[in-house]
């Protein structure tokens, strides 16, 4: 009899055993996403408002992270410090053929700059400044959040159609966006990057103008997504695609024209802003979202391409290899 015990309860410890490897198994998914500005990209506000995300919690936890722009984002990615990367087109051929990233996958989109009549990023200069027109640039400082960064790039390429270039005709410094007045009004920047919501802050708009745009540099352009590792995304992809039928589900929220008062209060309440100075936020006076969230590839290629003929890459890329638009395609299929 006592052998009977024994053995029923070595069997009954396997059970346990592996119910508690079931359930390590079973803990959410880790997901660090970068983000830049508010409400530009949406990460750490997205589930501000409940009920929007039926999996939180369940299948993943998101970690919103801040990064001062898409090159240290890029950097973070491959440190294994982030699990999803907010990057420009500019990074897709950092990654690949600088950093040999060819597990790269861009998977999610956050927004687009000039498309149509929707928001386009400025680059100012003070009111009372020579500058006139961007050949007045050389010998002057300009600010950028971070060198590589997308920013940097759209402004180097806009100076260099007028034959400027970096460290020989001016000089690249760097500081964060909510830096960039006081840069600019104390004279240390005589150009800045201007984005909102800190291009609508009252003082910068009375005191500086718009010596071009992002739109006159570079055109329309997929402006922001989110980029993982293929052998992470493989691995984790039913969590994904939870978390992205919740990213889906609360940037339509946001977009809803019914829920603006409720969706600038969240924004106004995070940047610590009156909500009327982000009343443009989710109109067509802030960046254009596509409600599908699936990359424009043919954006992406686009501003690959004229990396390539203003040779800041040294040779062609085919973006359409680094992207996978399966997962948000899956997702999107369960909310029709």
């Amino acid at each position: 009899m006592a052998g009977w015990v024994s053995k029923i309860r070595a069997i009954g410890a396997v059970f346990v055993s592996f119910a508690l490897v079931g359930a390590a198994s079973a803990e959410p998914l880790r997901i660090r996403a970068g983000w830049v500005a508010t409400p530009g990209q949406l990460t750490p506000i997205l589930f501000s408002q409940p009920g929007l995300a039926k999996h939180l919690g369940k299948s993943y936890v998101l970690e919103a992270v801040r990064y001062p722009g898409s090159s240290v984002a890029l950097t973070a990615l491959a440190a294994g410090e982030l699990e999803l990367a907010n990057l420009t087109f500019t990074q897709v051929p950092a990654a690949v053929l600088n950093g040999g990233m060819t597990d790269l996958r861009v998977v999610i989109d956050e927004f687009r700059d000039g498309v149509d009549d929707y928001n386009s990023n400025l680059f100012s200069v003070r009111k009372d400044s020579n500058i006139q027109k961007i050949e007045d640039l050389k010998g002057k400082v300009i600010a950028v959040p971070a060198v590589g960064s997308g920013s940097d790039i759209f402004m180097r390429v806009m100076l260099r159609k007028h034959g400027l270039e970096a460290q020989r005709d001016y000089v690249v410094v760097e500081n964060e966006y909510p830096m960039m007045k006081a840069m600019l009004l104390s004279k240390k920047a005589d150009l800045i990057m201007a984005v909102k919501p800190f291009s609508e802050d009252p003082e910068l708009k009375e005191n500086s103008r718009t010596l071009f745009t992002q739109r006159e540099a570079v055109g329309p352009i997929d402006m922001t997504f989110l980029a993982g590792r293929e052998a992470w995304i493989k691995k984790n992809r039913p969590a994904l695609v939870d978390f992205f039928e919740d990213v889906l589900t609360a940037t339509r929220w946001y977009l809803d024209p019914a829920n603006h008062e409720a969706a600038v209060e969240i924004a106004a309440k995070f940047n610590k802003m009156d909500p009327k100075r982000l009343s443009w936020a989710f109109t067509k006076g802030d960046f254009y979202r596509d409600p599908n969230l699936k990359p424009d590839v043919a954006s992406i290629q686009r501003g690959v391409d004229m990396l390539h003929e203003f040779r800041f890459i040294r040779s062609p890329l085919d973006a359409s290899k680094y992207v996978d638009l399966s997962l948000i395609e899956e997702a999107g299929a369960r909310l029709k």
